[in-house]
């Protein structure tokens, strides 16, 4: 119930969304009817359209994605001719003739039939356009139900999602056919106004047909929607158990620190460490066998950029308080496909010098046993075995392990090391430039990606041959050359493809790897159509040569002088096909 009601909540919050500009004329164009045989019928009409697509989408699969853009054209298609029967009459009088003809046959009021079945089918449509504009707590319900299938409970929050966007866009509707009535009591506009809704609706096709529902609009709006909804996780603190139960987790990694600790108060029992594929360094540990230590959970996932930063102090604390009683786990929980792979995470726990327990949650068991929904994620555990203490991303390493020496203390059985670490990490593992960073971790998969300006425009899961834009805005980015994109990484085709970005950080990383046949990919990274010389990263060369053996976070471009840190243009270049790429990073 708690869930589906943050649900509901977030649905209403949908309006604020700056993509749903484009679908209020669509709403608004039927505020003039009564909102009985309207305004309802539409409303429902899209409650129900979304909530059977999106659960369709958990269980299709890709197909359905590519059927939800094709509904995308159909429903512009459908608002188009609507927008051009608001401004001539003639068309509206042809679209009608057949619900007209209905009614006559079922001996039903002409215009009540045909306004109600028009309505319905404009917001079965309306609710195609409007998935896109949905937030991070829709994010929870079908994360979850794509790890781990679609059940009645997926139906039901999808469903109250609906219902509170449908309620807020009622309220709209209810007050745009005020406004509509006032101006045609005093005015006697009503043609000019049909003209001016058919026209809004046309401009609002055209908004979505070029990508500005999920681009441009959201870039320009001053509307924080998804803060908005973070603070609903917030306020219903109950809802991270029901959250867990149906396994609806919304997963990001964290560059910054989330949460800290002041008095170590407890937060329950330590949740179970089963379900792992396979433990590295150790045989597989339990809660029970763990009694009488401190435990240090990590969960990380070695392509993490957040996760390399804080692995120094992790390996520190283990070696510092092994003997005082301290059990660091790092719980590897991939988020791309191939950090699902034993071998691999075997092949990063060597490379890099992990020699605490590891184990491998590739299916995210361990993970939502303790409800996580972070990497990185510290959760540190008393001698009793509950949860005390739990940290949020990077950062807090002094209050961290002040606390790891408060209830090592408090076991009593050992001397216990003092002061605090303090690393100089090199490479990736390097402290981030904060201060400096205005890019976002940016996604090149179409699941979860943003800003991407694609000429022509993006095709899913097909080959497609990409130009350049002339000139990019800053986190704006491209793909050039013959790609496939697909909903976790782009694959490209032929030689000689190309990705820019246009950033502002010291550091740029991107997850990249060789595609299904292994075979080693060289590349050339370009910095303002320059070689990068002193701002190479670590693997890359001064000319920005380097080469791609394998599936991990290549740091390409970190900047020595700060006074380098600027708006700049980040170009790389394969020279081989097959490459895979999968997420900008920065720091």
């Amino acid at each position: 119930m708690t869930l589906a009601i943050l649900a509901y909540l977030a649905g209403i919050l949908t309006i604020l969304s700056p993509c749903i500009l484009p679908v209020l004329p669509f709403i608004f164009s039927r505020a003039g009817e009564p909102f009985r045989r309207s305004g309802l019928p539409l409303l429902a009409g899209m409650a129900s359209t979304f909530a059977a697509a999106a659960t369709l989408a958990v269980v299709g699969g890709t197909w359905v994605i590519r059927a939800n853009e094709w509904g995308r054209w159909l429903a512009m298609g459908l608002f188009a001719v609507f927008g051009l029967s608001l401004i001539f009459p003639s068309i509206a009088e042809v679209i009608t003739r057949p619900f007209t003809r209905l009614g006559g046959r079922l001996h039903q009021q002409q215009s009540e039939d045909t306004s109600a079945g028009r309505s319905f089918l404009l917001g079965a449509a309306t609710g195609l356009l409007w998935a896109p504009c949905a937030g991070p707590i829709l994010g929870l319900i079908l994360t979850g139900a794509a790890l781990h299938g679609a059940n009645v409970m997926t139906s039901v929050l999808l469903l109250a999602y609906a219902l509170g966007a449908a309620t807020s866009l009622a309220a709209a509707l209810v007050a745009g056919g005020r406004l509509l009535g006032v101006l045609r009591r005093y005015l006697g506009v009503d043609r000019w106004v049909r003209t001016i809704l058919g026209t809004a609706v046309l401009m609002g096709v055209s908004a979505i047909a070029l990508g500005w529902d999920r681009g441009v609009l959201t870039q320009l709006s001053s509307l924080h929607t998804e803060s908005l909804e973070q603070k609903l996780v917030g306020w219903l603190p109950s809802a991270a158990g029901s959250i867990t139960d149906t396994n609806a987790m919304m997963m990001s990694e964290k560059p910054a620190a989330s949460a800290a600790s002041g008095a170590l108060t407890d937060r329950g029992p330590l949740s179970g460490l089963s379900g792992a594929v396979a433990w590295i360094n150790s045989p597989p540990l339990t809660s029970a066998a763990l009694r009488g230590k401190v435990v240090l959970i990590d969960f990380w996932t070695y392509s993490c950029i957040n996760c390399l930063r804080s692995l120094p102090y992790i390996k520190a604390w283990a070696d510092k308080y092994k003997k005082s009683g301290l059990v660091v786990i790092g719980v590897h929980t991939p988020e791309f496909a191939f950090e699902k792979e034993v071998a691999n995470v075997e092949k990063a726990v060597r490379e890099l010098g992990v020699t605490y327990p590891v184990a491998v949650d590739s299916h995210y068991a361990i993970w939502n046993a303790f409800g996580n929904q972070y990497w990185p994620a510290h959760y540190l555990i008393d001698g009793s075995g509950k949860i005390r203490d739990h940290h949020f991303g990077e950062g807090g390493y002094e209050e961290s392990e002040r606390a790891i020496q408060k209830l090592l203390a408090e076991l009593n059985v050992a001397p216990i090391p003092t002061g605090t670490v303090h690393m100089q990490a090199q490479g990736a593992e390097a402290p981030s430039l904060q201060a400096a960073v205005e890019s976002p971790e940016t996604y090149i998969g179409y699941a979860r990606s943003e800003n991407q300006v694609a000429l022509p425009l993006l095709k899913r899961d097909e080959e497609v041959t990409y130009k350049l834009p002339a000139q990019l805005t800053l986190n704006q980015w491209s793909l050039g050359g013959q790609w496939t994109v697909q909903a976790e990484n782009a694959s490209l085709n032929q030689a000689h493809g190309k990705i820019i970005f246009r950033f502002h950080s010291r550091d740029l990383h991107l997850v990249l790897g060789p595609g299904s046949q292994g075979s080693p990919v060289h590349f050339v990274v370009r910095l303002d159509g320059s070689s990068p010389r002193e701002d190479h990263g670590m693997d890359t060369d001064e000319s920005g040569h380097g080469i791609i053996q394998e599936q991990r976070l290549y740091q390409l471009i970190r900047q020595r002088s700060k006074s380098s840190i600027l708006d700049r243009t980040f170009e790389i270049e394969f020279l081989d096909p097959g490459v895979q790429a999968f997420a900008f990073t920065f720091g």
